[in-house]
């Protein structure tokens, strides 16, 4: 492991709440939850007054309410969300050489190499004060040797806190730590450790490779590795964000609006479900139209962060309306998502329309069972363009 590296976790705390508070103050000190309240609503996000009683974030609307009947439902503005996430982001990317948006709400930050010319812990703290005092969100931050230290470090001093462990405190900062702290040990894996007797890092540290092997194939060597604090992970350039997009060129140049909104239609579904497959939303649609002329126009949104089918639809066939104004036959259409993050769940799980995200949920289970082209809606069939 390379003790050089200097990386820093900051992540927002509470951040939907956090949004809602700053809007209207008199929230501060409340239980705030984010989410619907109907029979199929889930918790988005809740405030610290609410954790304390049980509450967290996926957890179903109705528990939620029964261990926290006095809370505060909000049902969410997820434009709002989006814009505070590009503020954090603007004024983070203007101080660093390397920023990686992991999620709509939390950042990693590559300083190895610049400790010698400036401390990387004063410069994670001016960070977050500039964050601070000029979006007026609260933000904590964790620095240490790799990602996933830095990440564990941030957690553990939440909310509002700065927690830097350098490389020889690495070990004794996670040892005493409960497994469940790593991030990516999922809930079966962790029943089935404990179980073992494997409750905390210190132990799971101990364990022979061979064994983590044998119960857990290939993810034991990796959990064994954050176990010792190990992560040679890069911190990937925001500016590099992965885009996701299609096209289609038609047999025969076409005018036939009705049909082409029938491709877009299917081109944004397989797009929306290979962005959940990878648990992943996007906050930016490009469409482009190439005509008969080989002349190629193109025409670009923001949207708030989403990956549901049925708002990228709707913005991907209101930007063709928008762009396809010459009348001129076409010879070829495209989609392309970007602006991608992290955290599908987190942001969807409280959308506007949860029967979208209950159709999306119950199609992308037809899809991973028959393949992606197995279900589409009425208005996506491919008509062979």
């Amino acid at each position: 492991m390379n003790a050089d590296r200097q990386i820093i976790h900051m992540d927002q705390d509470a951040f939907f709440v956090s949004v809602e508070v700053r809007k209207d103050p008199r929230l501060v000190g409340r239980p705030v939850i984010i989410g619907s309240l109907s029979d199929r609503g889930v918790v988005a996000s809740c405030s610290y007054e609410a954790r304390k009683f049980g509450v967290h974030s996926a957890m179903p609307a109705r528990l939620a309410k029964r261990l926290c009947p006095h809370g505060i439902w909000i049902r969410g503005n997820m434009d709002e969300y989006t814009k505070a996430s590009h503020e954090i982001t603007d004024i983070i990317q203007e101080m660093v050489p390397v920023l990686e948006k992991a999620s709509i709400d939390e950042h990693y930050i590559d300083m190895s190499g610049m400790d010698k010319h400036y401390g990387t812990l004063k410069c994670a703290k001016e960070i977050r004060a500039k964050v601070i005092r000029e979006t007026g969100l609260p933000i904590s931050f964790g620095l240490s040797v790799n990602k996933t230290v830095s990440k564990m470090a941030t957690n553990e001093c939440k909310p509002n806190g700065e927690l830097s462990v350098a490389q020889p405190g690495v070990q004794p900062f996670l040892n005493p730590l409960s497994i469940r702290k790593i991030p990516g040990l999922g809930e079966k894996t962790f029943i089935k450790l404990s179980d073992m007797g494997i409750k905390r890092i210190h132990t799971l540290a101990q364990v022979h490779p061979e064994y983590m092997t044998s119960i857990l194939g290939k993810n034991g060597i990796w959990l064994l590795q954050k176990a010792k604090g190990i992560d040679d992970s890069p911190v990937i350039p925001y500016h590099e964000a992965k885009t996701i997009g299609t096209q289609s060129t038609f047999n025969q140049d076409s005018i036939d609006v009705e049909t082409i909104n029938h491709l877009l239609t299917s081109m944004v579904m397989d797009l929306a479900f290979e962005l959940r497959q990878s648990k992943k939303q996007t906050a930016c649609i490009t469409v482009t139209v190439r005509y008969s002329t080989f002349e190629t126009v193109t025409k670009q949104a923001r949207i708030p962060y989403t990956a549901l089918d049925g708002v990228l639809i709707a913005k991907t066939k209101e930007l063709f309306k928008q762009l396809y104004q010459k009348r001129l036959l076409i010879r070829l259409v495209g989609v392309r998502l970007s602006n991608l993050v992290s955290g599908f769940e987190q942001i969807d799980l409280y959308s506007e329309s949860e029967e979208q995200y209950s159709l999306c949920q119950a199609m992308d289970k037809i899809r991973r069972r028959f393949g992606p082209g197995s279900i589409k809606l009425a208005s996506g069939i491919d008509l062979n363009l």
